[in-house]
């Protein structure tokens, strides 16, 4: 039997692994996308795209592949992160990746809720649909501003979130202030877990209720899809978490990420 915690993880590893396969099955593969199975580990790599968000193993670590791990990736002159879930480690494992150099270097916290039924209060200022398919230029505007992004990438981040819109289970969403696009959101469904996996709001926008408003129809449309549960991922006692604890989510665990000590 799955435990809460497995649920959560298998969330965010199917929306992972669906991710980047549609990205690596563009033409060309022009991201550079890889994905390798070590035991009950996944490993993402992404040759373009630097940042441990596309470089990172996931799943149950077990001492025999590690060496093999961290090959993979040093082969490919990248690094990388180990995402680690509390319940899923073992102190020799821990003591594995110490020997080669390996340090914890951050938290992130997955909260999860059981999809339920939501009103959305009408408010004159705030408007939620979800997106079009000729409106991803505007969805990546939105998302590369609201992460700090270069707009410089726009087109690729437009290209990236395109080939997702008709594979099975992915869902965008556009909030507008007035009549701005201010903020975006996107959810994948697949086993009946939904996964908050990507949302922001550009920082003019901020502190207005858009992302609780996000929030809550992501939760709804998962309730009406016949979920079983609704997972996100965050900065421990970040903005995200806040809002996403005011919807009435609740901490699954806090997971560790483990990357190389700098030379």
């Amino acid at each position: 039997m799955n435990t809460l915690t497995d649920l959560i993880e298998k969330a965010e590893i199917n929306y992972m692994i669906d991710r980047m396969i549609a990205i690596q099955q563009r033409e060309g593969n022009p991201e550079g996308i890889e994905i390798r199975r070590f035991g009950s580990a996944v490993a993402f790599y992404s040759k373009t795209m630097p940042w441990g968000l596309f470089n990172n193993v996931k799943g149950y670590l077990q001492e025999d592949v590690i060496d093999d791990i961290i090959q993979f990736y040093n082969e490919r002159d990248r690094k990388f992160e180990f995402q680690i879930i509390p319940s899923k480690v073992n102190p020799p494992v821990l003591a594995m990746l110490h020997q080669r150099s390996f340090y914890q270097s951050g938290f992130h916290t997955s909260l999860f809720a059981e999809p339920r039924a939501v009103e959305l209060k009408e408010q004159p200022n705030i408007y939620i649909r979800e997106l079009k398919e000729e409106e991803f230029e505007t969805y990546a505007r939105v998302h590369c501003l609201g992460t700090g992004l270069s707009l410089s990438g726009q087109s690729a981040v437009a290209a990236n979130n395109h080939v997702l819109f008709q594979r099975e289970g992915w869902r965008y969403y556009i909030a507008y202030y007035y009549d701005q696009p201010a903020a975006v959101a996107v959810m994948h469904i697949e086993d009946q877990l939904a996964s908050l996996t990507f949302a922001t709001t550009l920082p003019e926008y901020r502190r207005m209720g858009l992302q609780s408003q996000l929030l809550q129809a992501r939760i709804n449309e998962a309730y009406h899809r016949g979920c079983r549960l609704v997972v996100g991922q965050c900065t421990y006692g970040s903005a995200s978490h806040r809002n996403m604890e005011r919807v009435g989510m609740k901490i699954g665990y806090t997971r560790a990420t483990w990357t190389i000590a700098s030379e």
